[in-house]
């Protein structure tokens, strides 16, 4: 599947805008019931091919109460967590998330998100105290013990193809399933602008130096909680040379010669490969 533009990925708010309206806490301001986001590991537990839509039923036992995080065509959805060993009734069936449609897997994985967030702020990180309240109406919480404010933590991270010429560098990481190669990424440093990040992870993992670096878009990405900013740069100097840390191996690809595997089409990383090495068009 082809994106007109990186804000039409999955997991970006885009995706989802015309069914989809988030409410922070502020109270469960809609009362009955409504859609149910059941989440059971890296599942989504689907009615059919929809969401459950009504009570909890009896035979589930969530994890936890529900959490009212907006309203999906018009009524409130709510989010619970199932436990993994959770035999689900006739008529329900998981879905990973790979084999979600867009719609649902953006809501999914800002269910997810937000979960993340909620049990990350469990306790305050400054004195340890468990007594944390919310900053309403936002996703903040204060803590109770030394006053200290927390909230949502967003890490920006950066993806970058590097060209040279008609060639560009493709990375492997030895977790990857066999044969896949994708672009160099990493987490932005201290005190780093995102191009200062670009050059520093390029050198770090492939030993090269890099240059001209144009930003392209971003995409939510919810594994946990990261935000990742592509680009494309060009290739300066240097030779490869694996940091055999992060990678296990690296080299220079082109239309004619590619890997057996890349990115999911779905991901930041595919679409860059796809516009801007491979001149796919939307």
């Amino acid at each position: 599947m082809s994106y007109p533009d990186t804000v039409n990925l999955p997991f970006n708010a885009e995706i989802i805008k015309s069914r989809f309206t988030q409410i922070k806490p502020n109270g469960d301001a809609y009362a009955g019931p409504g859609h149910l986001v059941l989440l059971q590991g890296e599942n989504l537990v689907l009615d059919g091919e929809a969401l459950y839509r009504g009570e909890l039923p009896a035979e589930l036992a969530a994890d936890g109460a529900p959490l009212l995080f907006g309203t999906w065509d018009g009524e409130p959805v709510r989010v619970y967590t199932l436990p993994k060993s959770q035999v689900l009734p006739e008529g329900l069936r998981a879905a990973h998330w790979t084999a979600l449609p867009d719609d649902l897997a953006t809501l999914y994985g800002l269910a997810r998100q937000i979960l993340y967030w909620e049990k990350l702020s469990r306790h305050c990180s400054r004195c340890g105290s468990g007594e944390m309240e919310r900053i309403l109406p936002t996703w903040g919480k204060r803590c109770a013990g030394c006053g200290h404010e927390h909230y949502p933590h967003i890490h920006p991270c950066i993806i970058v193809l590097v060209q040279r010429g008609d060639e560009f560098l493709l990375v492997r990481k030895p977790e990857w399933v066999a044969g896949r190669f994708s672009l160099v990424a990493g987490f932005v440093d201290f005190g780093e602008s995102l191009e200062e990040c670009v050059v520093r992870e390029v050198k770090e993992e492939t030993g090269l130096t890099v240059g001209d670096i144009r930003y392209i878009g971003s995409q939510n990405w919810p594994f946990p909680s990261q935000l990742m900013a592509g680009f494309v740069a060009s290739y300066r100097s240097g030779e490869i040379d694996v940091d055999g840390d992060e990678l296990e191996d690296a080299g220079w690809f082109s239309r004619e010669r590619m890997p057996d595997s890349l990115p999911a089409p779905r991901s930041i990383a595919r679409f860059i490969i796809d516009r801007f090495a491979l001149g796919k068009g939307a």
